[in-house]
């Protein structure tokens, strides 16, 4: 009865040690998290647990010798310092990082570039379990409990309040207020907003609280497009065709197919079918498209 004391008060002794180490780690880096999070989309608080998760809270061989906090291999596109750590295998090659600055700046970077987890993207930046999950199913992890390992962590220590924190949004998944004066509508009662300097479709989903896969869809955009400042986007469904008193359109310099449904909020595929088009056609300048 002694012994078994004994052994749940050591238990006890270094979970809370664990928790304090796991506590610093967030407080250390949060900022470095939000930062990524604003860049590239990826939640705040997936970051912060899977480098909690991964470095051991930053005490890990890899986060010490090498400032590797994400447990990210060379692969044979790296052609940075590496350092050789046992791990499914013998001796395996990781990358290692000037600071842990660094490796956070290469795991947005790793996850963004790489098409197995174009997904990803398409979920809205504060929905930690969709990403938990999804870094499961892209193959990030072999462990078949590491969606569960990460939600936890979140939960535990409430870390997806910095990815609502980063853009002043509402705890919960309330819908974030956006100024008025931000909500534009077009001639045919679709909102859209104006892409502002330095924006990108992360910061815009967030900004919005429309899901990625959603902000895609309603602007005939594929999830590796690139947005400019100035640039229309829809936040709700296009129309299948113009406002009344718009019938007819002649295609100016520089315009195509997308810019057009883009300027007067009708979806691409519509415009394509009420000209006889086919998808990928585009008009020459002088052409006169139907718009109803």
């Amino acid at each position: 009865m002694k012994y078994k004391l004994v052994l749940v008060m050591m238990m006890m002794v270094f979970l809370v040690f664990a928790q304090g180490k796991q506590e610093a780690y967030i407080k250390k880096y949060k900022d470095v998290a939000i930062r990524e999070m604003k860049l590239y989309g990826i939640p705040a608080s997936i970051t912060l647990a899977q480098g909690i998760l991964e470095s051991g809270s930053g005490e890990s061989y890899l986060a010490t010798k090498a400032n590797n906090h994400f447990g990210i291999k060379c692969h044979t596109d790296w052609d940075g310092k590496r350092v050789y750590h046992d791990d499914d295998k013998k001796n395996e090659c990781f990358r290692s990082y000037k600071d842990p600055d660094e490796s956070f700046k290469d795991h947005s970077l790793f996850l963004k570039n790489r098409s197995r987890y174009a997904f990803l993207f398409e979920e809205s930046p504060t929905d930690y379990k969709a990403w938990a999950k999804g870094l499961k199913k892209a193959g990030y992890a072999t462990n078949p409990k590491y969606p569960k390992l990460l939600i936890d962590l979140i939960e535990r220590y409430e870390l997806h309040k910095y990815d609502l924190d980063g853009y002043n949004a509402k705890p919960h998944g309330e819908e974030k207020e956006i100024a008025v004066a931000l909500i534009n509508v077009s001639t045919n009662g679709v909102k859209y907003i104006e892409v502002g300097e330095g924006e990108s479709l992360e910061s815009i989903s967030l900004k919005t609280q429309v899901k990625m896969k959603r902000l895609l869809k309603y602007n005939d955009l594929s999830w590796d497009a690139k947005v400019s400042e100035g640039q229309r986007l829809y936040t709700q469904p296009k129309r299948k065709k113009a406002a009344r008193d718009f019938n007819y359109h002649k295609v100016e310099a520089g315009e195509d197919m997308h810019s057009i449904s883009q300027k007067f909020g009708i979806r691409l595929e519509h415009l394509y079918k009420r000209n006889n088009m086919k998808v990928g056609e585009q008009p020459r300048v002088g052409t006169t498209l139907y718009l109803r």
